[in-house]
């Protein structure tokens, strides 16, 4: 059973690191994780969180369409107001990145559902909306919504079947896909169709992306009733759903299986984050994060458990100093409200 106080949580954590019980690694992949600190509190839904260059987060807030900016020891303060959220169900403000270049352009990226779709915008905080990708078949569940900047500059985007299961099959749909698109919101060049924004397909609701120091792409995905999935993302590859669920009949080679799979009340694997050798897996029906060990081949190790004493975790990052951020989600309607929630937990880096 779920705790009730931070402090329960936090000796949960200590005991764990004082007898080292097989609690997964800290940020850095070399030990147990250190006790979490409280970087925000009484937050609505915070979903998308993307680090800008002077080490400060922007947060999104699924209900609200505020993006907050959160730096450690200080109070969030809104910065940027997205017009045009519906928020209903799992729809709202969801994923967010910074471009590579913010530097130079100022530009942020945000995914969220409007009226009649899901979309992404671009815009410089505080400033007007540029439309760069629309069409997204909306619903109230599976919506997808991560969306971040890969190693090669090209924003790569998690979407969701929108509770359509055929759209995941079909290559002129957006739905079920991962997208690689040029930061412009075009086909970006390199995918396996010129013309074409996806690249991979077979997904039910893809809520996770990240890569490894070598440039190896990883995706977490929600089963259906049996399993929930962390994939190796390879151009053109198509992982399965809805002909397979977790593991299964490949068809000599034209499905792709996971490299992990949970049942879905031990996961619901929403956000998902690197740090050295180790992958990070924010869990949302199973309220724990999952670490993984990752060998140098890029296969993975067996999942360990931790932080289980904070409820539903929605999205973890890698902080620019390397500390990892983890956000809860027990205010979403699904979840069992702490005091004060919902939060920001930071795991220092070693």
């Amino acid at each position: 059973m779920r705790n009730t106080g931070l402090v329960t949580a936090l000796v949960a954590v200590a005991i764990a690191v004082a007898t080292d019980c097989g609690h997964a690694a800290g940020p850095d992949g070399s030990g147990p994780a250190p006790a979490p600190d409280i970087v925000a509190q009484n937050l609505k839904v915070p979903w998308g969180v993307a680090f800008l260059p002077d080490g400060a987060a922007l947060v999104a807030q699924r209900g609200t369409g505020e993006i907050l900016r959160v730096v450690a020891g200080s109070p969030p303060q809104r910065v940027h107001q997205v017009s045009g959220v519906v928020a209903r169900g799992e729809g709202g403000l969801l994923g967010l990145a910074v471009s590579p270049q913010y530097a130079q352009n100022g530009y942020v990226y945000a995914y969220f559902t409007a009226a009649n779709d899901n979309r992404i915008v671009r815009f410089k905080l505080g400033g007007q909306a540029e439309v760069i990708f629309s069409g997204l078949a909306k619903n109230s569940i599976h919506n997808g919504g991560r969306i971040a900047f890969g190693p090669d500059g090209m924003l790569y985007v998690g979407t969701g079947d929108a509770g359509q299961s055929n759209r995941a099959q079909d290559p002129a749909s957006p739905n079920g896909k991962i997208l690689r698109l040029t930061p412009e919101g075009k086909p970006a060049p390199g995918n396996p169709n010129p013309n074409s924004p996806v690249y991979t397909l077979g997904h039910r609701n893809v809520q996770g992306l990240a890569w490894d120091s070598a440039g190896r792409m990883y995706a977490t995905e929600f089963g259906q009733d049996t399993y929930d999935e962390v994939n190796r993302i390879e151009a053109g590859r198509n992982y399965g759903w809805p002909v397979v669920e977790g593991k299964g009949d490949t068809q000599g080679g034209r499905y792709t299986n996971p490299l992990i799979t949970w049942t879905t009340d031990e996961a619901s694997p929403s956000g998902l984050a690197i740090a050295g050798n180790t992958l990070y897996v924010a869990a949302l029906r199973g309220e724990r994060l999952w670490t993984i060990p990752e060998r140098a081949d890029g296969t993975l190790g067996t999942p360990q458990s931790q932080l289980d004493t904070y409820g539903r975790l929605r999205t973890v990052a890698v902080a620019p100093d390397g500390s990892l951020w983890v956000t809860t989600s027990n205010t979403d309607g699904r979840g069992e409200p702490l005091r004060n929630d919902d939060h920001i937990y930071r795991i220092p880096a070693r």
